[in-house]
């Protein structure tokens, strides 16, 4: 998604920034005040929930993090939008240095600033984002002081894109290694990535990174920077753990069908959104299931393959199709041969980033989607769906259409972004003697964090 060409502010029509303007995008540089032979870029975005008679709106400032000029939280359209909807705010304005034609394939976190000088260009700042502002904002009080000044968070210490890959389906990704913010130089905690441009703030997956070094070297550096430099080093994604904590909740609901799956040696599960392949891997290796993954893009299954170790044994079955299209005309659903599972896993988003970022879409999260996951269910079995609400009544109505399709319906609150993970079950379980060998499997693959979160809806 490309964002508005860059002008002069001096081209800029003023009318333009009086008011709120719903869904309003304009990027434009100005000289920096302290260093004036640099430029700054500034963008100004409006929400499209605004309303453009609001008397009191509200308004963010965002500066860039040094040397993330071209990082696509920062230089895109829809990621300005992302943030804009995350900060629930009227116009966000976004600050930072002119983005180099071309950005670069490695981040390193620069030394912190020292707090003079962020306070001295913030107090430059002020009087020039007073053009910038609605009018409406401008009241017996300076609306200066109604505006939020905030810096972006950086979580990764160092980062470097290991592939950018164009898909005509999703848009442009990318694979990426992180070495995480805020670990000791003895736990320093490594990271695979895929991110998708239309989304940029989302992590669509990821997996612990380890590093292997060659028998003829060693090293006790453990920084991501210097494992790098090390000329046999290489670097494999360990699916045998789960550390996005949304996956770790999901799988934590499978407790809740223990009697059913503890029947069989391979349950079978159905996975609709493979991303980097993580959740399915784990499922394959090391929960013993019999797997079958939905994915409309071939290019992201490649992706997961070469970069995150998806499906090296051949043993997970995937249809290569529209999640929707694949619920309506599953294969063997016809009798004599019906095909059913005993857990179905919906790990689908938004394409949509002008509508904030929405799990599952809007267009799947219909009665009639729900009603053909469930023919697909053993009597026996369970729905797990990765839920991000747009909003408040779009969860309860979720939530209600399941109650109506489902014997029962739980939650977990991952507290991660306005993250909960949604499981509804066909019908009540049945005790058998033997549940808790899959407990006990279950709990020693999978931490403590969620067991007690679990709560019926």
């Amino acid at each position: 998604m490309m964002t508005t060409p860059i002008q002069p502010f001096t081209e800029i029509d003023p009318g333009k920034l009086e008011a709120i303007t719903p869904s309003q995008f304009l990027t434009f540089t100005m000289p920096h005040p302290i260093h004036l032979h640099r430029l700054l870029r500034v963008a100004v975005c409006d929400s499209p929930l605004a309303n453009a008679d609001d008397s009191s709106p509200s308004i963010s400032v965002v500066f860039v993090p040094k040397n993330r000029e071209t990082d696509w939280n920062f230089c895109t359209e829809s990621g300005h939008m992302q943030l804009l909807l995350k900060l629930r705010v009227s116009r966000l304005i976004l600050i930072g240095d002119l983005p180099p034609h071309q950005g670069p394939s490695i981040y390193k976190l620069p030394p912190v600033s020292q707090t003079a000088e962020k306070e001295r260009l913030l107090n430059e700042l002020k009087p020039l984002m007073i053009p910038l502002l609605p009018k409406s904002i401008f009241t017996s009080d300076n609306g200066l002081r109604k505006i939020v000044f905030l810096t972006a968070v950086e979580d990764a210490a160092y980062r470097v894109t290991v592939a950018k890959v164009a898909s005509p389906i999703v848009g442009e990704f990318l694979v990426e290694d992180v070495e995480l913010v805020g670990f000791s130089d003895r736990n320093k905690q490594l990271r695979r990535r895929l991110r998708f441009k239309r989304m940029p703030k989302v992590i669509q997956s990821q997996a612990l990174l380890v590093p292997i070094i060659g028998d003829d070297e060693a090293t006790t550096q453990t920084d991501l920077e210097s494992l790098r430099n090390i000329e046999s080093a290489t670097f494999e994604p360990d699916t045998r753990v789960l550390v996005h904590h949304y996956l770790i909740a999901m799988v934590s609901c499978l407790s809740l069908i223990a009697s059913h799956l503890a029947q069989f040696f391979r349950p079978k599960a159905l996975c609709f959104g493979i991303g980097g392949g993580v959740l399915l891997s784990f499922l394959d290796t090391q929960m013993k299931f019999e797997v079958t993954g939905v994915e409309i893009d071939p290019m992201v299954i490649m992706a997961s393959t070469f970069h995150f170790g998806f499906n090296r044994l051949n043993s997970i079955r995937l249809i290569i199709k529209d999640a929707i299209e694949t619920i309506q005309n599953f294969p063997n659903r016809e009798p004599p041969k019906v095909e059913k599972f005993d857990v179905i896993f919906v790990d689908l988003d938004s394409s949509d980033a002008k509508i904030g970022f929405c799990a599952p879409p809007q267009e799947f999260c219909k009665k009639h989607v729900f009603e053909g996951l469930r023919l697909l269910l053993d009597e026996q079995g369970g729905l797990i769906m990765n839920v991000v609400p747009l909003n408040k009544v779009f969860y309860e109505t979720l939530v209600k259409e399941l109650k109506e399709i489902f014997h029962k319906v739980y939650e977990i609150d991952v507290k991660n972004a306005d993250n909960f993970v949604v499981m509804a079950i066909v019908s009540p379980p049945s005790f058998v003697t033997f549940e808790y060998l899959f407990l006990n499997k279950l709990k020693s693959l999978i931490p403590g964090t969620y067991w007690n979160s679990v709560v019926e809806l």
